[in-house]
């Protein structure tokens, strides 16, 4: 963890499962400004971390940084135990933005089977007995069966999510990162995909990162969170780090914190100003004089 929260264990979790994935002391410079300053943080199996942060908190460069894109200016990444390469098959991959042409003529199940070739899309040649059992159980475990042989590119985003999904989870990875999957769902698709998340993490064991701007959606299945804010982290569970003095320290400011209706709001004074990005949550009917009320 970082310094705003008390730190975990160096070489486990829970005094038990070895971390799946270990960021230490990660700093990030590009063209002199400093994007991450020293953040740390441990996943460990079978648990759903979230990465919380607005546009520019670091959390592209974060996750660049972990899957071997980029070199950190400082810190280390340890991924199952060993130094993080480029293309790891201990890592499946969702990116945030993945446009599939309605007319390719590609189905579900082909999408699916590609994660078999290359640990990324593409065109792939292998095809054997036991890789298509496989593709058929990832289309099973993210419940995609019934929409297998329809074009890709007509499927809606949620079920499109799922077949992205299943095409990252083939390949038996250890840990699977998610850029934004929620983005640009309906309510319906994105308590689907987080539902689905959640089981995906408990069946399978696997280890889960997943970035988003607001952390409301996931607090059913989120274990754990790393929230980014002006290079920073502090990480723990979310009574850990969503806590007024944490997030002060963090934001460099006072903030906050209210709990209503099952949702977690973060609240800074008029006279003060959250980093842009972060999403306006309107100024609702009961609140206080000079605030505004803001989601993370």
């Amino acid at each position: 963890m970082s310094a705003l929260v008390p730190s975990d264990g160096a070489a486990t979790l829970d005094g038990e499962a070895p971390a799946t994935l270990e960021v230490s002391g990660v700093t990030v410079s590009v063209s002199g400004r400093e994007v991450l300053r020293d953040v740390s943080f441990r996943l460990a199996p079978g648990q759903l971390t979230a990465l919380i942060g607005s546009n520019g908190a670091g959390k592209t460069t974060l996750f660049r940084v972990i899957l071997g894109l980029q070199a950190p200016t400082a810190g280390t990444i340890l991924v199952d135990g060993h130094p993080r390469a480029r293309r790891n098959p201990m890592i499946g991959y969702v990116p945030q933005r993945v446009f599939l042409d309605p007319d390719m003529p590609l189905r579900a199940r082909d999408v699916v089977s590609l994660g078999l070739d290359g640990h990324r899309l593409g065109l792939g040649l292998r095809r054997h007995a036991d890789q298509r059992r496989r593709v058929e159980e990832m289309l099973g475990a993210v419940d995609a069966l019934r929409f297998a042989d329809s074009r890709v590119g007509n499927l809606s985003g949620g079920e499109q999510q799922r077949v992205l999904i299943a095409h990252a989870l083939v390949s038996r990875p250890r840990l699977l990162i998610l850029d934004e999957p929620l983005a640009n769902l309906d309510l319906r698709a994105e308590r689907e995909v987080v539902d689905l998340l959640g089981r995906i993490t408990r069946d399978q064991g696997i280890s889960v990162l997943i970035s988003a701007h607001d952390m409301n959606p996931l607090l059913p299945v989120m274990h754990r969170l790393v929230y980014l804010a002006r290079g920073r982290a502090a990480t723990g569970t979310v009574e850990e780090v969503v806590r007024p003095e944490v997030l002060s320290d963090l934001y460099g400011q006072h903030v906050d914190v209210l709990r209503v209706h099952d949702r977690i709001l973060v609240v800074a004074g008029a006279d003060e100003r959250l980093p842009a990005g972060l999403r306006h949550a309107g100024s609702a009917a009961g609140a206080a004089p000079h605030t505004e009320r803001w989601e993370p």
